[in-house]
C-alpha cells in the first residue's frame, strides 16, 4: 500500500474519534501514570498486606485459592474463586466448605472477601508502584497519597474542550465505560466542570437510582460514566441499597462493604446488584445501526465477558460500530483482536499498537518509528493534535 493510502487509513482513525456517537472503554492501563497498580502488582499488594494483617487468612485461604488457579491469575480471579466457595457454603447444609483441608464457614469467607476488598480500596486511594520484579518503588498512605490526576485531567480537557469544538451541538453524551475502581475519571470531569451522569443522586453521600432495564439519559449532561467493575466509593448495605460514600464515613450503614466486582454469586444474582445494569448499558451502546464508535484504551482484552459483548454486537449484520483499540502489543496482537480483524467485520476494526496501525487485515502502518499513540498520553495527543506527525 502506498504512502497516500497509508495516510488515509491513519486519518480515518482521527475522523472516527469525532463521531457524534462516541463510547470509551478505559482499563487499568490509563491509571498507570497516576501511580495506581495494574492487576498483578495489586495482587502482590493484597497478598503482602493480608500476610501482615491476617496471616491465618493468607496461609489457610488465600494461598490455597491461588494454588487452585492458573499461574497467571490475579486478584479478580481470586475474588471470583472465593465468591464461588461462598456460594457453595451458602448452599450447603452446614454452611461450611473445605479448602485445602481447612474448614471455613460462609461468614468467615465473607470476612476474608471483605478484607481483600478493603485492601484494594485503600491501595487505590493511596497509590502504589512496583518495579518489574515486584519490588516496591513508591507507596502512599491514606494520610499521604501519591496518586496523580494529571493524565486523566488532560484527557477529559482535550476530549470535551478541544476535540468537541464544532461538533458539541450534534454529539450525544459521551459514554465513558471503565473497569477501574478509582475515581479519577469522575474527579477529572468535575475539575473540568463537565456535567456528567453516573446513576447516583445526591452529593458527597449519594444513592443509586438506576435499575436494570433503564436506558442511559440523553440530555442535561455531556458524559455518562459507567463503572463496570464497581468503585472504591461504592458500598452495599445490609438492606441491599448501593451508596456512594466518602472515605471513612460511618454512615449510612455501619456494616458496609466496598462494592467491587466480582462479588460472591449471591450478590450478583440480586436485582439490586449494579453490575448486570452496567453491562446492559455497555451492550446497548454497542448495538447501533447508526455511525457509532467504541474507543478502547488501557484495556488488555483479558475479560472474556467484555470481549464477548463486543464480538456479539459487532458481528451483527446491520451493526455499524467501529472499534478503535489502543493497545500495547510488542510481540503479538491480543488473540481476540487478531480474530476480529480477520472476521467479517474486520474493516471496522482499527488497532493502534506499538508496531503501528492495523485496519482489518492490513497493516501495520507507522507514523514514525517511535510511536506511543497506543498509550493514554499518546492517544490524548491524537485527540488534541490529530494523527499527523
Amino acid at each position: 500500500m502506498d504512502d497516500t493510502s497509508n495516510n488515509e487509513l491513519i486519518s480515518q482513525l482521527e475522523e472516527n474519534l469525532k463521531c457524534s456517537e462516541l463510547n470509551w472503554l478505559l482499563g487499568a492501563g490509563i491509571s498507570y501514570d497516576a501511580k495506581l497498580p495494574l492487576m498483578y502488582p495489586l495482587t502482590n499488594r493484597v497478598s503482602n498486606i493480608l500476610k501482615i494483617n491476617n496471616f491465618k487468612a493468607f496461609n489457610n485461604c488465600l494461598s490455597p485459592l491461588k494454588s487452585e488457579l492458573p499461574d497467571d491469575c490475579h486478584v479478580e480471579h481470586i475474588l471470583s474463586h472465593l465468591g464461588d466457595y461462598i456460594a457453595l457454603a451458602e448452599r450447603s447444609k452446614t454452611k461450611q466448605v473445605n479448602i485445602d483441608g481447612k474448614v471455613f464457614s460462609k461468614d468467615g469467607l465473607e470476612l476474608i472477601h471483605h478484607e481483600i476488598l478493603q485492601i484494594i480500596s485503600d491501595t487505590i486511594r493511596s497509590g502504589y508502584v512496583e518495579d518489574g520484579s515486584g519490588n516496591v518503588i513508591e507507596e502512599g498512605s491514606p494520610d499521604s497519597p501519591i496518586v496523580s490526576i494529571d493524565a486523566h485531567y488532560n484527557f477529559i480537557e482535550v476530549l470535551f474542550k478541544y476535540q468537541q469544538a464544532g461538533i458539541q451541538d450534534r454529539r450525544k453524551p459521551v459514554n465513558l465505560f471503565t473497569t477501574n475502581y478509582d475515581t479519577l475519571i469522575e474527579d477529572a470531569l468535575a475539575l473540568n466542570r463537565i456535567p456528567y451522569w453516573d446513576g447516583f443522586s445526591g452529593g458527597s453521600v449519594a444513592y443509586r437510582t438506576v435499575t436494570y432495564g433503564d436506558t442511559l439519559p440523553l440530555g442535561g449532561q455531556r458524559a455518562n460514566i459507567i463503572k463496570m467493575h464497581g468503585s472504591i466509593d461504592w458500598f452495599l448495605c445490609d438492606k441491599g441499597y448501593v451508596w456512594r460514600v466518602r472515605s471513612n464515613d460511618k454512615y449510612p450503614e455501619a456494616a458496609k462493604r466496598v462494592l467491587i466486582y466480582p462479588q460472591s454469586t449471591k450478590y450478583i444474582a440480586t436485582q439490586q446488584d449494579p453490575f448486570s445494569t452496567q453491562f446492559d448499558f455497555f451492550r446497548s451502546s454497542l448495538n447501533s445501526q447508526a455511525p457509532n464508535v467504541l474507543a478502547v484504551c488501557g484495556y488488555s482484552f483479558g475479560d472474556e465477558h467484555i470481549n464477548n459483548e463486543i464480538e456479539v454486537a459487532m458481528s451483527k449484520v446491520n451493526n455499524k460500530t467501529v472499534l478503535l483499540a489502543f493497545v500495547e502489543c510488542r510481540e503479538s496482537i491480543p488473540e481476540c483482536l487478531e480474530k476480529w480483524r480477520n472476521s467479517s467485520f474486520g474493516k471496522r476494526v482499527f488497532i493502534a499498537t506499538t508496531n503501528g496501525l492495523y485496519v482489518g487485515t492490513d497493516g501495520p502502518y507507522k507514523r514514525m518509528e517511535t510511536d506511543y499513540w497506543w498509550t493514554f498520553k499518546g492517544m490524548t495527543g491524537i485527540l488534541q493534535n490529530g494523527c499527523e506527525v
